[in-house]
């Protein structure tokens, strides 16, 4: 299948204008952070230098600072400088919405308009479809990707890209943001970079479409690196695991998390984005249920206990909103 092409050239991505713009979104919600106050202090001195890198080509990205998040899970997060975030966020602007066109409407994360709460919404339509309003048994193959930002390929990563971006000066400054980063030489992606989002989506997007045009899965969700597919039939979905394994090696240089590989029917129940679904509700999950309930504890405010209401009203939760509402 042919690509599209983005038709725009380096300048478009580079421009004084763009890095201004992306300025004014960068720092909503930041200037009072360190780094953002620094670097604010000779604003136009600081953007128009690395605009002057851009234009003669000598760009080079900086390193990155690492510090642990639990989210819920520990994660190892990697922050570039100011300077090269602005840079990432004058990117993204320009080539999320050539990109998100290019996306399947079954990837929800990191997109404008999706989100989890859509993703639990798609899912809960599919499972209502693929079980015939629950009069059929629905089975749902539940798959994760093992390791997904430390296990991306720059090569392949830079292949992908290279299908829909002609321009050679635009490719080697995306090169140079992919190659500032490395879990082992020429693979990982740092979390943290904004780019890094849209190239995560990029990277699955070749999984997506082998998913809904080589498997003709009807009924097929993402969300980052996991993702279900549904059908009455428990055969069919068995003899796609080994397809879905081999084009993640072969195609992505990517593995299937084998203990996090499932097939299981909807009436036993399936875990997926942090709620436990059946077939006429969904449950939050207990590790979930008990981080929430940690949080409020530790930060009793009406903010607080706002937020997390708003998430408990996507599911079976009567119990637990009595007990935070008291």
């Amino acid at each position: 299948m042919a690509k599209i092409r983005f038709i725009h050239d380096y300048q478009y991505i580079i421009s004084m204008e763009n890095l201004l713009e992306a300025w004014k979104e960068f720092v909503r919600g930041k200037r009072s952070r360190n780094d953002v106050q620094e670097f604010e202090l000779n604003l136009m001195s600081n953007i128009i230098n690395l605009y002057q890198n851009l234009v003669d080509e000598n760009y080079r990205h900086g390193e990155y600072e690492v510090f642990n998040i639990s989210d819920p899970k520990p994660r190892i997060i990697h922050k570039a400088s100011v300077r090269d975030r602005l840079l990432h966020h004058a990117i993204y602007r320009k080539l999320y919405p050539f990109f998100d066109k290019t996306f399947s409407a079954s990837s929800f994360s990191c997109r404008d308009n999706k989100g989890t709460h859509k993703a639990l919404n798609c899912f809960r339509s599919f499972t209502h479809k693929a079980s015939e309003n629950n009069t059929e048994n629905c089975w749902i193959l539940k798959c994760d990707v093992k390791k997904f930002f430390a296990s991306v390929d720059h090569a392949i990563l830079v292949k992908i890209l290279k299908q829909y971006i002609p321009d050679k000066k635009m490719m080697r400054l995306l090169e140079e943001i992919i190659d500032s980063f490395n879990t082992k030489p020429g693979i990982g992606l740092p979390l943290g970079n904004l780019t890094s989002q849209l190239f995560a989506n990029i990277y699955l997007n070749e999984l997506d479409q082998f998913i809904k045009h080589k498997i003709k899965a009807k009924y097929y969700v993402r969300y980052a690196d996991d993702f279900v597919l549904l059908s009455q039939n428990k055969m069919w979905l068995e003899k796609q695991i080994l397809k879905i394994r081999d084009f993640l090696k072969e195609k992505l240089h990517l593995e299937v998390h084998p203990s996090k590989l499932f097939l299981k029917t909807l009436f036993s129940s399936i875990d997926f984005l942090g709620w436990v679904h059946f077939p006429y509700h969904r449950a939050l999950r207990t590790k979930t249920k008990k981080r929430l309930l940690k949080k409020i504890r530790e930060n009793p405010s009406q903010e607080t206990i706002a937020s997390y209401t708003g998430l408990l009203r996507h599911g079976d939760t009567y119990k637990i909103q009595r007990v935070i509402l008291g």
